[in-house]
């Protein structure tokens, strides 16, 4: 379902909710206490291919013949192929945190400068996301997943040309490409799922396609430490890296190329109802800035951006930190603090789709978000205090109820936030969404990195338990009362 906050304006999209809707308030956004009814003019025109999931929909369609509602089979390899690609670009995010003590012998620099090389996806995010989601909104998804991807190839190739110590500038280079790769992808999964996908799997397909970008954080976390030993030789170093690297480009190539063949703008046929009513409106009656400054009035949907952001904000810390933490305990143990990050991200994979497939059959997403993110703060807890026990595999366990939770929350947000905003595009509230988590991951990070520096690792982690706790505060809190409130089924295009 679709949630936004009417406030007597019609949606550019899709009129008729101004126009025609009989609508009573209800008391919380995610929450099926509202009555609808659906007038002919907001069905006009658009037709369910008898037998198909939309044709069961109870209200049907008013005369007025095609588009017809079909799903089309190439839906699951542009996921899966977007899925793929935000892995390789996940991948690079996360290769220099996770071995962060070898490439500071390597380049001979210090170690904040090799978290800097993750910090910058962050840093690169927060100016590129307008244009690039005014690029998605007006030129289409194979627009921006060729952008994306070629980018994602481009920085894995520069970064051969880096093999030296003095060439630490060239790595940094490619490794921004590699950033602006990701703005052209983390506003994808909503978008993706809401025009290829049917009413009833679009938050199934949402976390399908966010979960690329953490198997990708997986890989990351666990292929490094193998890949490349802890050596004293920087010449051996070297050569284990360039195998890395080359790797890297390769498979960031053959995605390229499948990207070219497979990815395709939308499906021949609008897989819902309510696709069908966005396609029937003129693309040029559409603002982008109205769109912007419509999320922006949205109380419900601000107050989601900046929980959010804190809950994400504090896993790119201790994603980008996770090497030093355990490092700093566990001498010795690189494979294992790889390990400990693929858990925190397996964990959380595995979150995801059991969200996704549970908003799909029940809709209660305010509910199930404020749950998420009360135990993401109890998962960081415990691993706050088991991380200096000195047993390896008491950390194993609680970081992987960490990650369940709170890794489990990302896709958790993205569908939430569009359910606050529908009929308003999914890539600009998504993108407002990892703005909020770029800036706080980057003041998490540096905050946090030298809290540990100067007080210890619990330290720096009490200092994001806080912030959790102030997120749980503003999920929990109620919606504002003077707003009225429409809950939306996306995929339906009607007020339940």
């Amino acid at each position: 379902m679709r949630d936004s906050a009417a406030q007597g304006v019609g949606s550019p999209c899709c009129p008729a909710f101004s126009q025609g809707a009989v609508v009573s308030g209800g008391p919380e956004p995610g929450e099926k206490s509202l009555v609808y009814q659906e007038t002919p003019e907001l069905l006009q025109g658009v037709k369910p291919v008898p037998g198909s999931v939309e044709a069961e929909i109870p209200n049907g369609p008013a005369p007025g013949g095609p588009p017809e509602v079909r799903l089309s089979l190439r839906r699951w390899a542009v996921v899966l192929l977007f899925s793929c690609y935000s892995l390789c670009n996940a991948f690079q995010w996360i290769q220099y945190g996770s071995i962060n003590n070898i490439f500071v012998h390597f380049y001979g620099v210090s170690t904040f400068a090799i978290d800097w090389l993750s910090m910058c996806y962050m840093l690169t995010y927060i100016p590129l996301l307008f244009p690039v989601a005014w690029l998605l909104d007006k030129r289409g998804l194979r627009l921006i997943a060729l952008a994306g991807s070629a980018f994602n190839c481009l920085g894995a190739w520069v970064k051969l040309g880096s093999m030296k110590p003095h060439l630490f500038p060239v790595t940094v280079l490619g490794q921004v490409i590699c950033s602006v790769a990701q703005v052209f992808i983390l506003g994808m999964p909503s978008r993706i799922a809401s025009v290829w996908f049917g009413s009833h799997e679009v938050s199934t397909a949402c976390s399908i396609a966010v979960f690329g970008n953490q198997l990708g954080i997986a890989v990351g976390f666990v292929l490094p430490p193998v890949l490349v030993p802890n050596l004293e030789d920087t010449e051996q170093l070297a050569y284990h890296i360039s195998i890395m690297f080359f790797i890297t480009a390769a498979v960031a190539t053959v995605l390229f190329i499948l990207v070219i063949i497979v990815f395709r703008e939308k499906p021949p046929f609008p897989p819902s109802r309510a696709q069908a009513l966005i396609q029937l409106k003129p693309p040029e009656e559409y603002s982008y800035v109205q769109s912007i400054l419509r999320l922006l009035r949205n109380t419900n949907f601000v107050l989601l951006i900046v929980a959010y952001g804190l809950n994400t904000g504090c896993f790119y810390a201790l994603s980008t930190l996770l090497n030093r933490m355990v490092i700093q305990h566990y001498p010795g143990e690189e494979v294992n603090a790889g390990r400990i990050g693929l858990t925190i991200v397996v964990s959380g994979m595995a979150g995801a789709l059991l969200s996704g497939i549970w908003l799909d059959k029940t809709k209660t997403y305010k509910k199930t978000t404020l749950v998420v993110y009360i135990m993401s703060l109890g998962g960081l807890v415990a691993y706050t205090f088991t991380l200096s026990l000195g047993h390896l595999w008491v950390v194993f366990v609680t970081a992987g109820v960490l990650g369940f939770f709170m890794t489990g929350y990302l896709p958790l947000g993205f569908e939430f936030a569009a359910e606050l905003t529908y009929p308003e595009s999914e890539g600009t509230s998504s993108g407002l969404l990892n703005v909020s988590a770029q800036v706080f991951g980057i003041i998490f990070t540096i905050a946090q990195g030298k809290i540990i520096d100067r007080f210890g690792t619990q330290a720096g982690n009490l200092f994001l338990c806080s912030f959790l706790l102030l997120g749980t505060f503003i999920t929990g809190k109620p919606a504002p009362p003077e707003i009225p409130h429409l809950t939306v089924t996306r995929g339906t295009g009607h007020v339940e």
